[in-house]
């Protein structure tokens, strides 16, 4: 709104009616669930990084970590197919802040999140407290699911690819109600797969219900649930003197699997129900809010490798046992309302987020034989279990955030926000049965810069923070504090006048503090003393241009060290599986003539060596190139992807000094899909 624009509290109220707003191609352009607004990503004075379906589907993405490698500022899948979500933002873990549909999901990442019943997913860069509160500074994830649409649709999809891989789907919907806004849509999977390591397996299970209701003009409300069941036999990557650093002759197969197949499976489930509603008031306020609440339960084993390979070709394992329940509730509501005062235009935003999450965590270590890597022999029975953990984890907290959004005039604007948090932690030790309370708060915010230019371009520069509050207390019984994260971004936006092509290019320092580190002094306690530091470079750009390509493109440097650590040779080291340098292109041809409905694609993703504190050895550069042909027919599709063209035997990252993780091998994937 331009300075001076009348309040919208006098405007006619409009008819609203709900349909799909969707981005074709891989460009984006907006993030509404991210940024709570409806600015679009050129006018929001942060770098956000929008993956569409689009972009989804013609990567054929199995995984949440597949479908984030070679974003900007993202590093995924570094500890291999171990059965769940693991990613480093801006050179910082952020594995634990998964959201979907603006919600947290819970307090880790016990369950890898389904890829297909999303539309889109958004990646927000750096502390981002003051719209998502507790998280980790590099930033997050959030999954923005499916939802009705306006008219019918019927979908069916079948996948077959190496190793076993076969996948069936549906996606349906059904509107109920003239003008689209009463309306039901399903989409379910199911997907059974071996891997490259031997014994290896997946099975995993989807269903997404949703049903959107004509409550009336002013109000938008749609009814999100989903189940995900997934079971697997844990991959665990292959010991180090036995591939990267064996000794000539001395490398065992690629395929190893380290564990035991009479350990395990993992068997998981999540279960989750909610709502999103939007009502607009004669005022001019505008009320949203979103609700989710979540069950989880996981069970399962692993052998797991804790030593080196000795001389005759054995390491030393144990077994470990789990079995975690968790469940949570949260709900963020907030009103928004643009307004004219003292000649400038403002969009206001005040906000309540509750969150409550109790987690039960249960493990046993348990004694089994030794591996022979170039030899080995299964179905080892484990015996002398001993409980490891048993306790329960409760958070609950509440915070009340506020955001004015300044527009001086036509080129300047000013974005600033503030949030205040107040957590109780629980840590229940149901052996030996005591409980330690402790309470924190924090109050956090952002402001930010922005200046336009031209019509295409706009530079801003903006700064940030962020907590995360962290469980137990030092020897001497003194709670810990919150960790706490904050940056300065400097940046530029870039968008086409036809806004086909987006861009942006941005800088960072990103300071996280308060990190726990062990208590030299007091064997088996921790003290708060650490710090870690990322400075880097981000560039990023998605087309969907009028001559039938598809582009999307990414550039990262990071430098991600310790910076202060009780441990003084972890001083100056590399932050686990951080690659220095990492880049990404994909690019897709549609064909038109007598070839129409006929598209072809090929990617490139590099990243440099990574390494890990308390090692010696870094894992290798590597770059994969991936290549796609897929046919639009009428009420058909046909799309092959080829990931890892050339086989290219590389290692995704370190586990611990004695194990590093295998990189995917070269798979083939087929699909149909079926419209009618």
């Amino acid at each position: 709104m331009a300075a001076g624009t009348p309040d919208p509290a006098d405007a006619p109220v409009p008819i609203v009616t709900v349909s799909a707003a969707r981005d074709a191609g891989f460009t984006a352009s907006h993030a509404a669930t991210s940024t709570k607004s409806d600015a679009s990503l050129f006018d929001t004075a942060q770098s956000i990084s929008v993956l569409t379906r689009a972009y989804l589907d013609a990567r054929q993405v199995t995984s949440l970590n597949e479908a984030i490698q070679g974003a900007a500022g993202v590093s995924s899948g570094g500890y291999g197919r171990r059965g769940w979500d693991d990613f480093t933002i801006r050179g910082q873990r952020s594995s634990e802040s998964t959201y979907v549909d603006g919600l947290k999901l819970g307090q880790s990442n016990y369950v890898a999140q389904e890829v297909f019943g999303v539309d889109s997913i958004e990646i927000v860069k750096g502390p981002a407290s003051m719209n998502f509160g507790q998280m980790q500074p590099g930033g997050i994830v959030n999954m923005i699911s499916k939802r009705p649409r306006a008219k019918a649709f019927n979908e069916v999809g079948f996948t077959v690819g190496n190793y076993g891989y076969r996948q069936g789907t549906f996606d349906i919907g059904r509107p109920f109600s003239e003008n689209g806004k009463t309306a039901f849509r399903v989409a379910g999977m199911l997907s059974n797969a071996d891997d490259a390591t031997d014994g290896v397996w997946y099975k995993n299970r989807y269903l997404a219900p949703s049903l959107s209701l004509d409550l009336s003009t002013r109000t938008d409300f749609t009814i999100l649930a989903a189940f995900n069941q997934r079971q697997y036999l844990r991959q665990q990557g292959i010991p180090v003197l036995a591939s990267l650093l064996a000794a000539p002759g001395r490398e065992a197969p690629r395929s190893l699997l380290t564990s035991d197949p009479s350990v395990g499976p993992y068997r998981a489930i999540e279960r989750t129900a909610g709502y999103a509603l939007t009502h607009r008031f004669d005022s001019g306020w505008t009320l949203h809010q979103n609700l989710r609440v979540l069950d989880l339960t996981l069970d399962g084993g692993l052998a797991n490798v804790t030593g080196a390979v000795q001389a005759n070709g054995n390491v030393a394992r144990n077994v470990l046992l789990q079995d975690i329940g968790e469940r949570s509730a949260a709900l963020d509501t907030y009103v928004a309302r643009e307004y004219a005062f003292g000649g400038v235009a403002h969009t206001v935003m005040f906000g309540v987020d509750l969150n409550r999450d109790n987690a039960r965590t249960t493990s046993q270590r348990c004694a089994i034989a030794a591996l022979n890597v170039y030899a080995p022999v299964y179905g080892r029975a484990y015996s002398n279990c001993a409980t490891q953990t048993n306790e329960k984890n409760e958070l609950s907290y509440a915070a009340v955030y506020l955001r004015d959004q300044v527009k001086f005039n036509e080129q300047w604007s000013l974005n600033m926000a503030a949030r205040h948090d107040r957590a109780t932690t629980t840590l229940r030790l149901l052996t030996p049965g005591t409980a330690t309370d402790q309470y924190s708060h924090a109050t956090t915010g952002n402001v930010a810069l922005r200046y336009e230019a031209t019509p295409y371009l706009a530079p801003y520069i903006s700064y940030a923070t962020s907590f995360l509050p962290v469980a137990g207390s030092d020897i001497a019984q003194n709670p810990f504090k919150p960790e706490q994260g904050r940056q300065a971004e400097i940046g530029a936006k870039f968008q086409s006048s036809d806004k086909r092509l987006g861009a942006t290019l941005a800088y960072y320092a990103l300071t996280r503090t308060n990190v726990t580190v062990s208590d030299l002094e007091n064997t088996g306690y921790s003290v708060q003393v650490g710090e870690q530091r990322s400075d880097g470079f981000e560039a990023e750009v998605t087309a969907n241009l009028r001559n039938g390509w598809d582009v999307s493109a990414a550039f990262t440097t990071v430098d991600a060290r310790t910076t202060a650590d009780t441990t003084r040779a972890n001083i100056g080291k590399r932050i686990q599986n951080v690659p220095g340098r990492s880049s990404s292109l994909l690019a897709n041809y549609q064909f038109d003539g007598a070839w129409s409905g006929l598209r072809a694609g090929a990617g490139l993703r590099h990243e440099s060596d990574k390494t890990s504190p308390g090692v010696t050895f870094s894992v290798p550069a590597y770059t994969v190139a991936d290549a796609s042909l897929s046919y639009q027919g009428r009420g058909y599709r046909i799309m092959a992807n080829v990931k890892n063209l050339f086989a290219k035997d590389y290692y995704a990252g370190v586990l611990s000094a004695n194990m590093i993780a295998v990189g995917d091998p070269r798979t083939l994937m087929v699909k149909t899909i079926i419209n009618f």
